[in-house]
C-alpha cells in the first residue's frame, strides 16, 4: 500500500469494516472485459458468501474465470472546503481483497452459506428446506488476500 499511514493493520479492524458494510462489490473479468456488481453477502471471518440467480452475467463471468476482487466500504463522508476546490476530500474505511469463488453443492453447505448472509442482515439464523433454495445458486469466496485502508 502506497500510504502506509492509512493502512488498517489488524484483522479485527478489517472484520469490523466488513460487519458494518451493507453491500459488497464484486469484480469479475472475462477475457479483457471487466464487470463489477454490488451483492448482498455474509462473512464468517474466513470466507465471503453470496447468492445469485441460476443464470446471468455473473455466472457467465465465473465460468470463464473464478478469480474475483471484492470491496467493502463504510463511514464515507465528503469533506468540503469553502474556498479551495482541490482541498475537498473524504473520510472512509474500506477493505479490498482477492479470492476464488466456488459454487456450493451440498445442501448443508448451501444452508450454512445462506444463513451467513441472513445473519449479516437480520442477526439471526433461519430454517431452510430444499424447495426454498431451489431457485438460487450459493457461492463461497475463499479469501487469498485482504487489506484495509482508512482516511479520517
Amino acid at each position: 500500500m502506497r500510504r502506509e499511514d492509512k493502512q488498517i493493520i489488524g484483522r479485527p479492524e478489517i472484520d469490523e469494516v466488513i460487519s458494518k458494510t451493507d453491500v459488497c462489490r464484486l469484480a469479475f473479468a472475462k477475457g479483457n472485459v471487466p464487470y463489477i456488481t454490488p451483492v448482498s453477502f455474509g462473512y464468517d471471518g474466513k470466507s465471503i458468501f453470496i447468492h445469485t440467480a441460476k443464470t446471468g452475467r455473473k455466472i457467465e463471468f465465473i465460468k470463464e474465470n473464478n478469480l474475483v476482487c471484492f470491496e467493502f466500504e463504510t463511514d464515507v463522508k465528503t469533506i468540503e472546503d469553502e474556498t479551495v476546490p482541490c482541498k475537498w476530500t473524504s473520510t472512509y474505511r474500506s477493505v479490498i481483497g482477492y479470492g476464488k469463488i466456488i459454487e456450493l453443492q451440498g445442501f448443508d453447505d448451501k444452508v450454512s452459506a445462506i444463513n451467513q448472509i441472513m445473519q449479516h442482515y437480520s442477526g439471526k439464523q433461519w430454517n431452510f428446506d430444499e424447495r426454498m433454495l431451489k431457485g438460487v445458486k450459493l457461492w463461497k469466496i475463499e479469501i487469498d488476500e485482504i487489506s484495509g485502508k482508512q482516511s479520517d
